[in-house]
């Protein structure tokens, strides 16, 4: 008898399993395949493995602006994805030794919910069965897959096929301007690659700050990317990619076509219909502020909610949970989340957008900074100016933070920290932040603040 049992090997399956163990709970956790799921095995970390190699040949064809002289600079991908493989093996067996010093049960199989055996939940996995008296959903998110006649071709790729090919693709059409989408789109622009992008909205990164998006784009297109905004892909039909814009059909030729519209809860094929468990619209699972689902012994956490389907987040619901299971309060605010592009250069936001305050009908002041008020940012980004932007409601309380240029993914926690504790202005201002630093941008923006605009 088990006191918890968890699907899945993902960042919250194995960051509830690690903790409920700390806390004295006797945990079995089923995966599949490798733990540390998609976002360790083929997402988050092997992306940005590729991004930084990416960054450092980017940095060596352009040292010569900051002084430096750097002959023969070349890219051997070959190398640059076995690097890749080399870290995910590492870190993958990191995670395998804390569950193990942790003395928690892993199970490699298809787990199978066989509904409740009186009280207690039940769980086949590879012949066995297992009782538990809670049980934790962390099955993830698969891609989603358009109906586009010709989309089953061999040419077209998932990250996952992206990620794992040992050779880079002279040239590639990207459909899908998200996050996932623009990662592809940095790199590939950045090692040589011709890229297009396709993207059915106004402009890409949908759910991130629009001016910001905005400048992103603009910065990849000077850099070489195509971007066909408002378009629709119709067909994949020999060497074609058949696309609608303003009415008119066009059409792209790409050796490789790059799938990323988005992401699908998955919720089917592991038994989860004999608990009767509420789903949203979206088919993700409902949960409430404990990530408790509709069954009071069964939680859902990450992106089998379909809510913020970002490994961070799946991490702090993760403890919340589990800290629900052992008798503690805790909630899941969702106030704060960051969010981060790794392309060159960095894009990150947190909190309310300008968009989302304006939908609310909610009043704001926009404090703007080019980065390059920075001396730090100016002496390691030549040529470059990026933004910060920060957003203050009526009571002077930060609502939003949003930002682009290097290293906008580090800075962004202090910026998170104080959106989540709902800092004021003078609150924050009062912080001392270390110089020379890029993070001083921060309280430069904060410092045009007059508090009389709204």
């Amino acid at each position: 008898m088990y006191d918890l049992g968890i699907i899945g090997g993902g960042p919250a399956g194995y960051t509830a399993a690690e903790h409920a163990a700390k806390l004295g709970l006797k945990v079995v956790l089923f995966e599949k395949d490798e733990v540390g799921g998609v976002c360790l095995n083929e997402g988050c970390i092997p992306t940005k493995t590729l991004l930084y190699s990416a960054k450092l040949y980017d940095h060596a064809r352009h040292a010569s602006k900051y002084g430096v002289t750097v002959d023969g600079v070349a890219v051997d991908y070959g190398k640059v994805v076995a690097r890749k493989n080399k870290v995910v093996r590492k870190l993958v067996a990191g995670v395998r030794a804390r569950l193990n010093h942790e003395n928690i049960t892993v199970v490699k199989g298809e787990a199978f919910v066989a509904g409740r055996e009186e009280k207690e939940l039940k769980v086949e996995c590879g012949g066995e069965s297992y009782l538990m008296r809670n049980m934790m959903v962390c099955t993830g998110s698969s891609n989603v897959v358009p109906p586009i006649p010709g989309i089953d071709s061999d040419r077209v790729w998932s990250s996952r096929e992206a990620l794992a090919a040992k050779e880079r693709p002279a040239s590639v059409a990207i459909i899908g301007g998200g996050v996932i989408g623009m990662e592809f789109a940095s790199l590939y622009n950045t090692l040589g690659t011709q890229v297009t992008v396709i993207e059915m909205q106004d402009e890409i990164l949908g759910n991130m700050d629009r001016e910001i998006s905005r400048m992103l784009r603009e910065e990849l297109e000077k850099k070489g990317v195509v971007f066909h905004l408002q378009s629709r892909v119709l067909e994949l039909k020999e060497e074609d990619l058949l696309f609608e814009k303003g009415g008119e059909v066009q059409a792209v030729q790409a050796e490789r076509v790059l799938l990323s519209v988005g992401r699908r809860p998955n919720t089917v094929g592991f038994g989860l219909e004999s608990l009767g468990l509420e789903k949203t619209r979206n088919g993700g699972i409902v949960v409430d502020e404990h990530m408790r689902t509709s069954d009071q012994n069964v939680f859902a956490v990450g992106d089998v909610t379909g809510f913020s389907m970002l490994a961070h987040t799946a991490v702090r619901e993760a403890e919340v949970a589990v800290n629900h299971i052992r008798g503690e309060y805790d909630s899941m605010s969702y106030r704060a989340i960051p969010g981060v592009v790794y392309t060159l250069p960095e894009v990150a936001g947190v909190g309310e957008t300008e968009e989302s305050l304006a939908g609310k009908d909610v009043k704001y002041e926009a404090l703007r900074l080019p980065m390059t008020y920075s001396g730090r940012f100016v002496a390691e980004n030549e040529g470059a100016n990026g933004l910060c932007k920060i957003l203050v409601g009526e009571d002077d309380r930060i609502l939003g933070v949003h930002m682009l240029g290097n290293p906008s993914s580090e800075i962004i926690t202090t910026a998170t920290l104080a959106v989540e504790q709902e800092l004021t202005v003078e609150k924050w201002l009062r912080c001392v932040f270390p110089h020379p630093s890029v993070s001083e941008i921060l309280k430069e923006t904060l410092g045009t603040f007059e508090g009389d605009d709204l």
